[in-house]
Protein backbone atom coordinates (compact mmCIF):
# COMPACT_ATOMS: atom_id res chain seq x y z
CA UNK A 1 0.00 0.00 0.00
CA UNK A 2 1.46 3.51 -1.05
CA UNK A 3 1.68 6.28 1.62
CA UNK A 4 -0.58 8.95 0.47
CA UNK A 5 0.03 12.95 2.12
CA UNK A 6 -3.83 13.95 1.20
CA UNK A 7 -5.35 16.77 2.73
CA UNK A 8 -7.04 16.33 5.73
CA UNK A 9 -10.65 15.22 6.52
CA UNK A 10 -12.50 18.05 7.93
CA UNK A 11 -16.05 19.12 9.12
CA UNK A 12 -18.00 22.26 8.14
CA UNK A 13 -20.50 23.40 5.86
CA UNK A 14 -18.90 25.88 3.76
CA UNK A 15 -20.67 28.20 1.12
CA UNK A 16 -18.45 27.06 -1.63
CA UNK A 17 -17.05 23.36 -2.54
CA UNK A 18 -16.50 20.95 -5.02
CA UNK A 19 -18.40 17.51 -4.89
CA UNK A 20 -17.47 14.64 -6.78
CA UNK A 21 -17.55 10.75 -7.53
CA UNK A 22 -16.30 8.16 -9.39
CA UNK A 23 -17.00 4.79 -11.12
CA UNK A 24 -14.22 2.25 -10.85
CA UNK A 25 -13.45 -1.78 -12.09
CA UNK A 26 -13.38 -2.21 -8.81
CA UNK A 27 -12.19 -0.83 -4.85
CA UNK A 28 -8.93 -1.39 -4.43
CA UNK A 29 -7.03 1.67 -5.84
CA UNK A 30 -3.48 -0.59 -6.16
CA UNK A 31 -4.91 -2.81 -8.53
CA UNK A 32 -8.28 -1.67 -9.96
CA UNK A 33 -8.93 1.95 -12.35
CA UNK A 34 -11.28 5.09 -12.74
CA UNK A 35 -14.07 4.55 -15.34
CA UNK A 36 -16.14 7.98 -14.75
CA UNK A 37 -15.25 10.99 -13.59
CA UNK A 38 -17.91 13.20 -12.65
CA UNK A 39 -17.60 16.83 -10.11
CA UNK A 40 -19.69 19.79 -9.78
CA UNK A 41 -18.75 23.35 -8.69
CA UNK A 42 -20.99 25.01 -5.68
CA UNK A 43 -20.97 28.69 -4.87
CA UNK A 44 -23.16 30.30 -2.24
CA UNK A 45 -24.54 26.29 -1.86
CA UNK A 46 -25.79 26.64 -5.51
CA UNK A 47 -24.48 24.42 -8.64
CA UNK A 48 -22.90 26.97 -10.59
CA UNK A 49 -20.80 24.35 -13.26
CA UNK A 50 -20.12 20.61 -13.74
CA UNK A 51 -17.29 18.13 -15.14
CA UNK A 52 -17.84 14.63 -16.39
CA UNK A 53 -16.16 12.39 -18.63
CA UNK A 54 -15.71 8.28 -18.93
CA UNK A 55 -12.27 6.96 -18.84
CA UNK A 56 -11.22 4.19 -20.75
CA UNK A 57 -8.84 2.26 -18.57
CA UNK A 58 -7.36 0.54 -21.46
CA UNK A 59 -8.43 -3.30 -20.33
CA UNK A 60 -11.14 -5.02 -19.87
CA UNK A 61 -13.84 -3.69 -17.35
CA UNK A 62 -14.97 -6.28 -15.21
CA UNK A 63 -18.71 -8.04 -15.23
CA UNK A 64 -18.88 -7.48 -11.88
CA UNK A 65 -18.17 -3.79 -12.24
CA UNK A 66 -20.66 -3.39 -14.84
CA UNK A 67 -23.14 -4.82 -12.87
CA UNK A 68 -22.81 -1.55 -10.14
CA UNK A 69 -22.77 1.30 -12.44
CA UNK A 70 -23.85 0.13 -16.05
CA UNK A 71 -20.57 0.94 -17.62
CA UNK A 72 -19.03 -1.50 -20.62
CA UNK A 73 -16.48 -1.41 -22.49
CA UNK A 74 -18.51 -0.35 -25.70
CA UNK A 75 -19.47 2.85 -23.67
CA UNK A 76 -15.67 4.00 -22.61
CA UNK A 77 -13.95 2.79 -26.04
CA UNK A 78 -13.64 6.33 -27.29
CA UNK A 79 -13.29 8.22 -23.92
CA UNK A 80 -10.29 10.05 -22.85
CA UNK A 81 -7.61 7.95 -20.88
CA UNK A 82 -6.81 8.51 -17.04
CA UNK A 83 -4.32 11.01 -18.30
CA UNK A 84 -6.22 13.39 -19.82
CA UNK A 85 -9.36 12.75 -17.32
CA UNK A 86 -7.82 13.84 -14.32
CA UNK A 87 -5.87 17.13 -16.20
CA UNK A 88 -9.38 17.89 -16.83
CA UNK A 89 -10.00 17.25 -12.55
CA UNK A 90 -7.87 18.97 -11.18
CA UNK A 91 -8.04 22.03 -13.35
CA UNK A 92 -12.07 22.19 -12.48
CA UNK A 93 -11.26 21.65 -8.71
CA UNK A 94 -8.05 24.04 -8.05
CA UNK A 95 -8.10 24.07 -4.32
CA UNK A 96 -11.76 23.66 -2.99
CA UNK A 97 -12.61 21.87 -0.64
CA UNK A 98 -13.45 18.26 -1.91
CA UNK A 99 -17.18 16.72 -0.98
CA UNK A 100 -18.34 13.15 -1.40
CA UNK A 101 -19.34 9.73 0.09
CA UNK A 102 -17.28 7.59 1.59
CA UNK A 103 -14.23 9.69 0.03
CA UNK A 104 -12.35 9.37 2.38
CA UNK A 105 -11.11 5.56 2.14
CA UNK A 106 -12.23 5.33 -1.72
CA UNK A 107 -12.30 8.42 -3.64
CA UNK A 108 -9.68 10.16 -2.75
CA UNK A 109 -7.28 7.32 -3.16
CA UNK A 110 -8.12 6.27 -6.16
CA UNK A 111 -7.77 10.18 -7.26
CA UNK A 112 -4.47 10.98 -5.41
CA UNK A 113 -3.23 7.95 -7.32
CA UNK A 114 -4.63 9.17 -10.22
CA UNK A 115 -2.69 12.14 -10.22
CA UNK A 116 0.45 11.22 -8.93
CA UNK A 117 0.91 8.82 -11.71
CA UNK A 118 -0.02 11.03 -14.22
CA UNK A 119 1.36 14.22 -13.57
CA UNK A 120 3.78 13.43 -10.01
CA UNK A 121 1.74 16.08 -8.40
CA UNK A 122 -0.38 15.35 -4.85
CA UNK A 123 -3.85 16.27 -4.43
CA UNK A 124 -3.67 18.25 -1.35
CA UNK A 125 -7.20 19.46 -1.18
CA UNK A 126 -9.27 19.31 2.26
CA UNK A 127 -12.24 17.69 1.95
CA UNK A 128 -15.55 16.38 3.86
CA UNK A 129 -16.85 12.61 3.67
CA UNK A 130 -20.88 12.85 4.11
CA UNK A 131 -20.75 8.80 5.18
CA UNK A 132 -18.89 10.14 8.51
CA UNK A 133 -21.14 13.48 8.23
CA UNK A 134 -24.35 11.43 8.44
CA UNK A 135 -22.85 9.37 10.91
CA UNK A 136 -23.15 11.67 13.20
CA UNK A 137 -26.18 13.84 12.29
CA UNK A 138 -28.46 10.61 11.55
CA UNK A 139 -27.46 8.25 14.17
CA UNK A 140 -31.36 6.59 14.29
CA UNK A 141 -30.48 5.45 10.33
CA UNK A 142 -29.47 1.83 10.74
CA UNK A 143 -27.17 2.42 7.41
CA UNK A 144 -26.01 5.27 5.77
CA UNK A 145 -24.82 4.64 2.00
CA UNK A 146 -25.85 7.35 -0.41
CA UNK A 147 -29.18 6.16 -1.40
CA UNK A 148 -30.21 5.66 2.35
CA UNK A 149 -29.15 9.31 3.14
CA UNK A 150 -31.44 10.44 0.32
CA UNK A 151 -34.46 8.48 1.09
CA UNK A 152 -34.27 10.18 4.13
CA UNK A 153 -34.75 13.50 2.86
CA UNK A 154 -36.99 12.29 0.27
CA UNK A 155 -34.46 13.24 -2.05
CA UNK A 156 -34.54 11.09 -6.04
CA UNK A 157 -32.27 7.78 -6.17
CA UNK A 158 -32.85 7.73 -9.80
CA UNK A 159 -29.50 6.96 -11.63
CA UNK A 160 -27.46 5.60 -8.34
CA UNK A 161 -24.06 4.70 -9.19
CA UNK A 162 -23.22 7.28 -12.43
CA UNK A 163 -20.94 9.38 -10.81
CA UNK A 164 -22.88 12.04 -11.88
CA UNK A 165 -26.12 11.02 -10.60
CA UNK A 166 -24.22 10.34 -7.04
CA UNK A 167 -22.90 13.99 -7.47
CA UNK A 168 -26.30 15.80 -7.76
CA UNK A 169 -27.75 13.56 -5.13
CA UNK A 170 -24.84 13.72 -2.77
CA UNK A 171 -24.71 17.69 -3.55
CA UNK A 172 -28.93 17.94 -1.94
CA UNK A 173 -27.85 15.64 0.69
CA UNK A 174 -24.86 17.58 1.96
CA UNK A 175 -26.78 20.61 1.83
CA UNK A 176 -29.86 19.10 4.39
CA UNK A 177 -26.74 17.05 6.52
CA UNK A 178 -25.04 20.67 7.22
CA UNK A 179 -28.23 22.40 8.03
CA UNK A 180 -28.55 19.67 10.82
CA UNK A 181 -24.64 20.51 11.34
CA UNK A 182 -25.34 23.75 11.46
CA UNK A 183 -28.50 23.58 14.34
CA UNK A 184 -26.44 21.05 17.01
CA UNK A 185 -25.21 23.68 19.09
CA UNK A 186 -23.04 21.13 20.81
CA UNK A 187 -19.55 22.16 20.06
CA UNK A 188 -17.34 18.72 18.59
CA UNK A 189 -13.90 18.52 19.39
CA UNK A 190 -11.66 18.48 16.09
CA UNK A 191 -8.62 16.20 16.24
CA UNK A 192 -5.29 17.88 15.56
CA UNK A 193 -3.83 15.04 13.83
CA UNK A 194 -6.41 14.39 10.60
CA UNK A 195 -9.45 16.88 11.32
CA UNK A 196 -11.65 14.09 11.91
CA UNK A 197 -14.36 14.49 15.14
CA UNK A 198 -13.15 13.26 18.73
CA UNK A 199 -15.67 11.16 19.37
CA UNK A 200 -16.59 9.91 23.25
CA UNK A 201 -15.56 6.30 24.04
CA UNK A 202 -15.58 3.72 26.86
CA UNK A 203 -12.00 2.14 27.57
CA UNK A 204 -10.57 -0.23 30.06
CA UNK A 205 -9.93 3.29 32.29
CA UNK A 206 -12.92 4.96 31.55
CA UNK A 207 -13.90 7.39 29.23
CA UNK A 208 -11.96 9.21 27.00
CA UNK A 209 -11.73 10.94 22.96
CA UNK A 210 -10.85 8.72 20.00
CA UNK A 211 -10.79 10.00 16.60
CA UNK A 212 -13.76 8.76 14.24
CA UNK A 213 -11.01 7.80 11.35
CA UNK A 214 -10.22 5.01 13.67
CA UNK A 215 -7.88 2.64 12.94
CA UNK A 216 -6.19 5.10 10.26
CA UNK A 217 -6.20 7.80 13.06
CA UNK A 218 -5.36 6.67 16.74
CA UNK A 219 -5.17 10.33 17.98
CA UNK A 220 -6.70 9.98 21.77
CA UNK A 221 -7.12 12.21 24.84
CA UNK A 222 -8.59 12.21 28.16
CA UNK A 223 -11.60 13.90 29.17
Amino acid sequence: MRARNKGKRINGYPEDYIVFDLETTGVNPDMDDIIEISALRVCGHKVRAEYSTLVNPGRHIPAGATAVNGITDEMVKDAPDIKTAIEGFLEFIGDSVLVGHNIHTFDTNFIYDAAWDAFGKELGNDYIDTLYMARRCLPELSHHKLTDIAAHFQIGTEGAHRAMADCLMNQKCFEELGKLQKDNTEEEPVCPRCGGTLIRRKGKFGEFYGCDSFPRCRFTRNI
